[in-house]
């Protein structure tokens, strides 16, 4: 097999890159971010000249990215080559561009919400398929048995962004009425207090839509079906509710563990301070993360809320580096794992701060759920598994 893949090195394209190598595919790796772009004339006459000319000559069996890319999918279908794209950031607004139809797509969504809404929307192009984990990277950084690195010890760890840098979008809503505002924070609220159905979209009609469009008017593309409601509610109001919501649980953990237990926070604004949390800034995803994950007792992950039902990758990266998953409850958890067995979920932020209470004076039941969350990972979601099934059903498909 012969892949021709675009990237902008994704978390993930090197471990994409080992699978094939190891399966003994040929590839041909091209690093553009043009890529990403919803169709224009320009970008779509020079993709046109990788994918139908080849890259000195070569002739391709399929193209693949992380993430959707309209323009790369219209170029596919100019010369019937299958093109695999392994969807794992949601809001994701490419997949509503009209190109999802085209019939040379293989679109895998790893959120099963987003993936039955596209399906029962009459889109045949799309897969469920669950993120993955280089289970041999972290064999050889960590070693079968695990490995202590004193650096990156901790007793709870949280790795992910807080959303509060200067390009936070809903901070450019501040010159919305009051009544606007009241309103959106009690929306927000409301969702907080709810796991599993997502609803900040429905909720924004009439005049509360009409400020925000006179006060940070967006704009949906022309080749596609998204609507404000929709922008709005995934870029604007998801990612203020996760800085809220991230931020509260960090600072209700420093209260109740800083004074004696290790409260550590990696995020990319190092500039944070929260009382009894270390915040120890931006960690790399290759080279430091899977110690992070195997040397903390408990790892949380906090979903944001715009993946309506999907196992985030920092979910899955956990269990994969053998570290204890404490996760906020998400349905798709439900097809892989046990909870209670592989990993724990939490209804609540009082919920949470119980079950750290449990987990960190209980070592070995902790210890045992994180092996078998790791096992989980062995035995079903490593790429050579995904990329198996991936191929199995494209070019089974393809050739009917």
């Amino acid at each position: 097999m012969n892949i021709l893949m675009f990237g902008s090195r994704n978390f993930g394209i090197e471990d994409v890159e080992e699978c094939f190598m190891k399966k003994g595919y040929k590839y041909t790796y091209i690093d553009d971010t043009s890529y990403r772009d919803r169709v224009n004339r320009q970008i779509d006459a020079k993709f046109a000249d990788s994918i139908e000319k080849g890259i000195e000559g070569e002739k391709y069996d399929c193209v693949f990215t992380f993430n959707y890319s309209p323009v790369i999918s219209n170029n596919c279908k100019k010369i019937n080559i299958p093109y695999i794209s392994f969807v794992y950031d949601n809001p994701q607004i490419q997949l509503y561009s009209y190109t999802v139809i085209n019939s040379c797509n293989y679109i895998f969504i790893f959120d099963k919400a987003q993936y039955m809404e596209l399906k029962n929307g009459g889109i045949n192009t799309v897969f469920y398929a669950p993120l993955a984990v280089n289970i041999d990277r972290m064999n050889r950084m960590l070693g079968t048995n695990g490995s202590c690195n004193d650096r990156y010890k901790s007793d709870v760890s949280f790795v992910g962004s807080m959303y509060n840098e200067k390009h936070n979008l809903f901070q450019r809503l501040e010159g919305v009425s009051e009544h606007t505002k009241g309103y959106l924070d009690a929306i927000i609220q409301a969702q907080r207090q709810v796991y599993g159905l997502f609803f900040l979209e429905d909720l924004l009609k009439d005049r509360i839509l009409d400020d925000m469009l006179k006060n940070y008017p967006v704009e949906v593309n022309t080749d596609g079906v998204e609507s404000v409601e929709y922008i709005y509610a995934n870029y604007f109001l998801a990612r203020e509710l996760a800085t809220e919501e991230r931020y509260d649980i960090m600072k209700k953990l420093g209260t109740e563990f800083g004074k004696d237990y290790l409260i550590n926070l990696y995020t990319p604004n190092g500039s944070l301070k929260i009382d009894g949390v270390m915040n120890k800034g931006p960690i790399d995803y290759y080279n430091e993360m899977p110690y992070v994950f195997n040397n903390s007792r408990i790892n949380l992950n906090i979903t944001l809320r715009s993946i309506k039902s999907g196992i985030p990758l920092r979910a899955m990266d956990i269990c994969g580096a053998g570290g204890f998953l404490l996760s906020n409850y998400q349905a798709d958890f439900y097809d892989f794992f046990t909870p209670g067995e592989d990993i724990v979920l939490y209804e609540s932020i009082d919920d949470m701060l119980s079950k750290c209470k449990y987990y960190l004076t209980h070592d070995s039941e902790r210890e045992r759920i994180a092996k078998n969350g790791r096992a989980r990972i062995e035995e079903a979601h490593t790429y050579d598994i995904r990329f198996e099934e991936i191929f199995n059903m494209v070019f089974n498909t393809h050739r009917k």
